[in-house]
């Protein structure tokens, strides 16, 4: 038995070595779960015929990620560096940079940060002489937030009955207008605020099905997801179309 392997016990070790289909681990708090993970992908790596560069590993910080990288190093050493390793924000601009142009964006794209997208939103608000007491800048930036998250985009927003009506009870009914002229600011400007990184990447991956999801899928033969339960609804649709799941297909008008 592997040196790494006698460190787990023999339920980590199955979650370790199967390395066929998917695997769910469920445990608690400094259970070891991230020791799991992180063994996994040392364990797959020293598979024949796996390359470093074919497995993706997704996070939800640059401190996980750091971590992970510096565990698997022990076992594999430099050839953790070739995993796709990071948060989903940095993995997913690494993406868009190569295929930016695909959704009508350039390679140096600007990422704006809260301050730029609350500074982009309140001059939005300014200039259509909206109430500011009802429409707070945090808030609106939190209803589009929502919206991208949803994957509800500016003309499925103005459609939708529910949400139209919770603006108009909040004394909001323009937040509609507000997504629509943000996003083509932002557009105008190549930038992508931190939820297109992965929004943009789902129009991305849905609008270009044969030259771009099928390359990534291709590339990408192990996927894992550090803290998997804690993916909102746009992750996991990303991760749904990169491991080639076959459900139903969310379908969206862009």
């Amino acid at each position: 038995m592997k040196p790494y392997l006698l460190e787990l016990n023999e339920i980590q070790r199955k979650a370790v070595t199967n390395i066929k289909g998917p695997v769910l681990v469920v445990a608690g708090p400094g259970s070891g779960k991230t020791r799991v993970l992180t063994y996994r992908i040392a364990h797959i790596i020293q598979q024949p015929n796996v390359r470093p560069w074919e497995i993706l590993a997704l996070t939800f910080t640059n401190k996980a990620a750091k971590e992970m990288k510096e565990r698997i190093s022990k076992v594999v050493g430099d050839k953790a560096n070739q995993v796709w390793a990071g948060t989903f924000h940095s993995i997913f601009a690494k993406i868009l940079r190569v295929e930016a142009s695909k959704i009508g964006y350039t390679s140096n794209f600007t990422i704006y940060d809260s301050d730029d997208s609350k500074s982009l939103i309140n001059n939005i608000i300014k200039e259509m002489n909206l109430n500011k007491e009802n429409y707070n800048v945090n808030t609106v930036r939190s209803r589009i937030s929502s919206a991208k998250s949803n994957l509800i985009p500016p003309k499925a927003y103005r459609e939708n009955v529910e949400l139209r009506e919770q603006d108009k009870i909040a004394k909001r009914p323009y937040v509609a207008d507000i997504y629509e002229k943000y996003m083509a600011r932002c557009k105008k400007a190549g930038a992508m605020d931190f939820d297109d990184l992965l929004y943009q990447l789902y129009v991305l991956l849905y609008k270009n099905p044969d030259n771009v999801l099928e390359k990534y899928q291709k590339k990408f033969k192990y996927l894992l997801v550090d803290e998997f339960q804690d993916t909102n609804h746009l992750q996991y649709q990303i991760v749904r179309k990169l491991t080639n799941y076959e459900g139903t297909e969310y379908m969206c008008s862009w």
